[in-house]
């Protein structure tokens, strides 16, 4: 059975290595850098599972945040639908693959 460790019990504690590379920064939360993320992945894995999320900074950017699996925060996309309910409905004329065919033999692929 896997140990679970809990990084965040004590935040004082600075006998965790990830502890020590990750930052607070204001308007971002907990950052850590690139560097430090790809030596430490397993335990930024055990903290987002924890429920907490991690922004991977480079340059002092944020590039990528690491959040828990169980966390959904995408939205399906229905754009496509909306999208092609206002196109006008084909009247003839090549088709996709007529043109994309066309476009290939006139290059001699």
């Amino acid at each position: 059975m896997k140990k679970s460790i809990n990084y965040f019990n004590d935040l004082k504690d600075e006998s965790s290595p990830v502890l020590q590379e990750i930052a607070l920064v204001p308007g971002i939360g907990k950052t850590i850098g690139v560097r430090a993320a790809k030596a430490h992945l397993s335990a930024l894995l055990d903290i987002a599972q924890q429920g907490e999320d991690i922004t991977i900074t480079s340059g002092g950017k944020p590039k990528a945040v690491i959040v828990s699996a169980d966390k959904q925060r995408w939205v399906p996309f229905t754009g496509t639908r909306e999208h092609l309910a206002k196109m006008p409905p084909w009247r003839g004329g090549p088709t996709a693959e007529e043109i994309i065919r066309e476009d290939r033999d006139s290059r001699g692929w």
